[in-house]
């Protein structure tokens, strides 16, 4: 399948760390300039600040957004019927590590919403080829968007909707990764977070984390939003560009 983004190609020569960037929604459409809605506007503007930072930076336009037809906003065995939209952030991944500018060890991934589930799904399951990761306001199991269940899901509902969440791909989550959540998220429940970062730190894996009292899921304040941009540039910086600095 032909997908499109946006890449975002730093100064200078030789190769490159570099970052998937994975939009929320995921009805959403990231553009080649800035966007009319404002939290995507800045997220544009951090993509044009990690290039500056040295990255190269693939901002995806997945299935299950708008802007390329019916098929591809409603394609089959979407999300909690069987995420077959992680094929999208696994190619993004595999487009990136075979361009001659990118260093194919160090490759990240970061995301709010939606993109925050596909960045745990890509670190969950391909730990191999994502090198590091931001997870903001991500879903993690999707078992806790079907409580109260509809009247209609059976049985064989929620052991497909866990089969297609992060957790159910825990073992394999090897890469570090920075997870920010707001504790006042009406979109995402809060929970989601504390039961990832439980699990992960039981295997040992390296985590950091961010809370935000009193916020919402897109941040209500503006001081919060550059505290997550700084967070977010400084932690992929520290994994993915500081780490060839120090001979790791």
């Amino acid at each position: 399948m032909m997908l499109h983004g946006q890449l975002f190609l730093p100064a200078g020569s030789g190769r490159h760390p570099a970052v998937v960037y994975l939009h929320g929604g995921p009805v959403r459409q990231m553009l080649l300039g800035w966007h009319m809605k404002s939290a995507y506007s800045y997220l544009y503007g951090v993509n044009q600040y990690l290039a500056s930072r040295g990255f190269v930076v693939l901002s995806v336009n997945y299935r299950g957004g708008i802007g390329y037809g019916l098929n591809f906003r409603k394609p089959a065995n979407f999300g909690a019927q069987g995420a077959s939209e992680n094929q999208d952030l696994q190619g993004a991944g595999l487009f990136l590590r075979d361009r001659p500018d990118v260093d194919p060890t160090r490759i990240g991934v970061w995301g709010l919403s939606y993109g925050g589930l596909m960045t745990a799904q890509a670190l969950s399951r391909y730990s191999d080829l994502f090198a590091a990761g931001v997870d903001y306001a991500g879903i993690h199991d999707w078992r806790a968007l079907l409580f109260p269940p509809p009247a209609d899901t059976t049985r064989d509902d929620a052991r497909v909707a866990f089969q297609s969440s992060p957790m159910a791909a825990v073992r394999g989550w090897r890469s570090p990764v920075l997870i920010v959540q707001a504790d006042d998220d009406r979109d995402v429940p809060y929970a989601q977070a504390p039961e990832l970062v439980t699990a992960l730190r039981a295997q040992g894996v390296d985590l950091e984390q961010i809370i935000l009292p009193d916020e919402t899921h897109e941040p209500l304040l503006y001081r919060h939003w550059i505290g997550f941009f700084q967070a977010t540039a400084e932690y992929l910086t520290r994994h993915l560009i500081a780490r060839q600095a120090a001979g790791r």
